[in-house]
């Protein structure tokens, strides 16, 4: 397989995993009637999301090319999202200088796991359906 094809799908599943935790953090302050205006608040939680999943995922191998189009395998971002939820937590505590509440990690690891769960089930079945194979 060419590298730049390699390297476009690369890109691909990391934008679409950029854009499902910016549509996870949306639908959190939609779901708590905050969406209004967008606001620091939001990229308060964008951002850190972002940087701990950037941080944790590879250590997972949730980027591996020999994992990511095995169906067996698509554990690893659902695990690498709850693992770095609780970085993202504090890394949004420390930018708002706020209090963590337990109950916020656990929801933002969870929703958030699981939207890049789904994500991740649907860019399978594409490349599945496209031919994509990596190792």
């Amino acid at each position: 397989m060419k590298t730049s094809s390699i390297a476009l799908r690369i890109v691909v599943l990391l934008l679409g995993d950029a854009l499902t935790l910016a549509l996870t953090t949306v639908f959190g302050f939609a779901f708590h009637d905050q969406l209004g205006a967008f606001s620091t608040r939001m990229l308060a939680t964008f951002i850190p999301l972002l940087a701990a999943w950037l941080l944790i995922a590879p250590h997972v191998r949730a980027f591996d090319l020999r994992h990511i189009d095995q169906f067996n395998q698509l554990w690893r971002p659902f695990w690498a999202m709850i693992l770095a939820a609780p970085m993202a937590a504090w890394l949004r505590g420390v930018w708002l200088n706020t209090v963590i509440l337990p109950i916020f990690v656990i929801v933002l690891g969870g929703i958030s796991a699981l939207a890049l769960f789904l994500w991740r089930v649907i860019f399978y079945f594409v490349g599945t359906r496209l031919g994509w194979r990596y190792g």
